[in-house]
């Protein structure tokens, strides 16, 4: 199995030390075809972070709109597939032995990392082996041309993505890396892990002591995986979720849309639900979700910390697709 080269060997300008406005000679009025006011009120936002009219427009200038990620962002999987589809994308033969082959490869830096922050490394491998099928495709969009699509041409999610164009800006100073150059997936996601630029700057980590945040680096990634459970309270030695079948009807409002918790299991006991196997403290905080098999449905009892895999992507099929996959990784991995 290959994986990308590191971040530091791929990316780093040649021109440290000088000011992207020298590197790329920007103009004031460089042109775009981006909506004109929406440029200037961003330019204006950069401003304030001591990036010059001059620089932020030329950036803007050389990225290029692409309809293609609009259109792959308005049908993402995990809203039009049903579970019994979506899971079958992720739980195949061939990547929970990918799984356990990356596990065994990396187990040092896994157990590091299980150790420093109570994250099973069964979780980590199952992200990146969601993510990035274990480093192999970490994105093929210019991360600029992903931000300002979305940001500039797609109303909908447009202040967001102008936020995480303003992150990206910030986080390529801060490493000295080319913003033209880094690629990732239509939504601006990097690394084995596919790190927004907000969650990258807030929650990447050094993990081999290079003193360099990089997320395409195998160690980093897993150390920062991690430390994003552990930021969005993950709780070491806790269990994810339980299978569980429903002794009365469901009605719509006893389920839930991600699997926060905002019930005591004593409470969902009370409405009928049983576990299937395992057990809940009569006050612990639970959800109740359901899962939508070709000719029935399963319901599941999920914790704490599948709300915390919910942060990293908030589908539930996404939560769910997580944990399974690391229950089948952690029985194929053979130490």
């Amino acid at each position: 199995m290959s994986y990308p080269l590191p971040l530091r060997k791929r990316l780093v300008t040649a021109l440290t030390g000088l000011s992207l406005s020298v590197v790329i000679a920007a103009s004031a009025c460089a042109k775009t075809d981006f909506p004109a006011d929406q440029v200037d009120q961003f330019v204006k936002r950069m401003e304030q972070h001591g990036f010059s009219a001059a620089e932020t427009r030329q950036l803007i200038a050389q990225a290029e709109h692409k309809q293609a990620i609009i259109d792959a962002i308005s049908r993402p999987a995990e809203g039009v597939l049903h579970w019994h589809k979506y899971r079958q994308i992720f739980l195949k033969p061939a990547r929970i032995e990918a799984g356990a082959e990356f596990w065994e490869q990396h187990a040092d830096t896994l157990h590091k990392a299980e150790q420093q922050f109570g994250v099973p490394a069964e979780y980590i491998v199952a992200i990146i082996g969601v993510e990035t099928r274990f480093g192999r495709f970490t994105g093929k969009w210019r991360v600029i041309d992903a931000l300002t699509t979305l940001g500039f041409s797609y109303p909908k999610r447009g202040k967001f993505f102008t936020s995480e164009l303003e992150h990206y800006m910030l986080m390529t100073r801060e490493q000295k890396l080319d913003p033209l150059a880094l690629k990732g997936s239509y939504a601006g996601a990097m690394g084995l892990g596919q790190f927004i630029s907000s969650s990258y700057r807030n929650f990447a980590i050094d993990f081999d002591g290079d003193e360099i945040a990089d997320l395409w680096n195998i160690d980093d990634a897993i150390g920062s995986i991690a430390n994003y459970f552990v930021e969005h309270r993950w709780q070491p030695n806790q269990p994810v979720a339980f299978p569980a079948v429903a002794t009365k009807p469901i009605a719509e409002d006893q389920l839930s849309l991600h699997g926060k918790p905002a019930i005591s299991w004593q409470q969902l006991q009370q409405q009928g639900i049983r576990l299937q196997q395992g057990e809940i403290a009569a006050t612990e905080p639970v959800a109740l979700l359901e899962f939508n098999q070709e000719n029935h449905s399963e319901y599941w009892v999920p914790l704490n910390n599948f709300y915390v895999i919910t942060r990293y992507n908030h589908s539930k099929l996404y939560a769910m697709a997580v944990h399974q996959l690391a229950q089948a990784i952690k029985a194929e991995y053979n130490p």
